[in-house]
């Protein structure tokens, strides 16, 4: 048995499990609190961590972090949400608390790799996954395992890549145009715009947020679009665009047996994201590669980093012994 652990900005998770299958034998899902900052995440960590570790036999725990980490020092560099994890030596301290081998991974990088070993990419040699939800984060897996590149550093962060010289110029990324949070705040631009304020698809939005632009969100967006709110689609179509361009960008240098796509904006379903999104990724991928990309949802759901810790820990583990 390994512990998988989760840490995101506003989640915690912790699982046992084998890494062998998507069968957890035990799962704790907790809420973060931003003002506790990373001490109180280390708190939750060491408190729950030592209750299961009193319940099953663990051979080794697998940490997948929300942002960039050092997997040779067991670092984290930075968290984009949570203050305190600046250059914090993770793996050294949960050594020092649980006793156990400690394998140390970024977040985006055990989803694809637990999507690679059990879920959308089973069985393929290359798989490319990239999750849209808050964020937009990627991986690169090749035959099993993660692929950090000449550097060491994260290779496949698509979210940060800038679309064309425009963007360039304004600072703006994939992820703040296609991500959740930048499909909101282009829906709340619209909204603060005071031309056609008596718009009937602008009335539908502002009933959704409770007639307060700041706290639409991407699923009250998503909510419209299957709604036929046109300023909705329009949105939609901006991200899907900008989305499928990044992903078109990847598939033409890696040309990879499947691309798996998670995360929460991809749930809105096949009809209304993952074809829109096929037909924008033919539109920029090279000739050649054309109609002959797998596209696919990712399975694991809201458990797939830790099914990537699992895996990370196991395979680790047997390397080691």
């Amino acid at each position: 048995m390994y512990l998988g652990i989760e840490i995101g900005g506003t989640k915690l998770q912790l699982a046992i499990g084998t890494g062998l299958d998507r069968q957890l034998q035990e799962l704790v899902r907790l809420d973060i609190v931003p003002r506790g900052g990373a001490e109180g995440i280390r708190k939750q960590i060491r408190d729950f961590g030592i209750q299961l570790l009193k319940r099953h036999p663990v051979k080794g725990i697998g940490i997948g972090f929300g942002g960039p980490v050092d997997t040779k020092t067991g670092c984290t560099l930075r968290s984009f949400q949570i203050e305190g994890w600046d250059n914090w030596p993770l793996a050294a301290w949960c050594q020092a608390q649980f006793g156990l081998p400690i394998w140390l991974e970024n977040d985006s990088n055990l989803a694809g790799l637990g999507e690679a070993h059990l879920g959308a990419g089973r069985g393929q040699a290359v798989v490319f996954y990239t999750n849209i939800g808050s964020g937009i984060g990627g991986s690169l897996i090749l035959n099993g395992a993660v692929y950090h590149g000449g550097l060491g550093t994260a290779v496949a962060e698509i979210g940060h890549l800038r679309p064309g010289p425009e963007a360039i110029a304004s600072g703006q990324t994939v992820e703040s145009i296609a991500s959740g949070w930048g499909i909101a705040a282009a829906g709340e631009a619209c909204l603060k715009d005071a031309t056609d304020r008596f718009n009937p698809d602008k009335q539908m939005l502002l009933e959704l947020c409770e007639n307060d632009p700041s706290r639409l969100t991407g699923k009250h967006l998503a909510t419209a679009m299957a709604d036929s709110n046109r300023l909705a689609q329009k949105i939609f179509d901006r991200a899907l665009k900008t989305y499928g361009w990044a992903i078109g960008q990847v598939a033409t240098l890696l040309a990879p047996n499947v691309i798996v796509v998670g995360g929460g904006i991809a749930q809105i379903g096949e009809a209304l994201f993952m074809a829109p999104l096929r037909q924008q990724v033919e539109g920029y991928v090279i000739e050649p590669l054309r109609g002959r990309l797998s596209i696919v949802a990712a399975e694991l759901g809201e458990e797939v980093v830790l099914h990537g810790a699992l895996t990370l820990s196991r395979s680790s583990s047997q390397a080691g012994s």
